[in-house]
């Protein structure tokens, strides 16, 4: 039986790989590059949908190990991709590359410090 704690790093796992993959789809270019390539900005979005749905199945428990995280605003992300198209202001995902990631990426990786000793 597989613990909650390595369901936990299984998920934070699914979050750094999408943060590594949706950097590595946007590299150094500008955002109008990025996102005038349809396939670049699906991929993007993909990365966004991806970490918003692992954070979903992350313990409350391990969450509360990084309380300066916005784990709702996180978990919600996913719904305005999936169920408003129209409502996804680009320049956000964007700018959230840069300036929120970094330190997301940093709790995601305490955290799995703390998971797997």
């Amino acid at each position: 039986m597989v613990s909650q704690a390595e369901r936990d790093d299984i998920r934070i796992g699914h979050m750094l790989d999408a943060i590594a993959g949706v950097r590595a789809t946007v590299g150094s270019e500008e955002m109008a590059t990025v996102f005038a390539d349809w396939t670049r900005a699906r991929a993007i979005e993909r990365g966004y949908e991806i970490i918003s749905e692992a954070s979903r199945h992350v313990s409350d428990n391990a969450k509360a190990t990084e309380p300066q995280i916005d784990w709702r605003w996180i978990a919600g992300i996913w719904n305005v991709l999936r169920h408003d198209h129209d409502g996804v202001e680009i320049s956000i995902l964007f700018r959230a590359i840069a300036a929120e990631f970094p330190v997301l990426e940093a709790a995601l990786l305490r955290m799995r410090a703390r998971l797997m000793p």
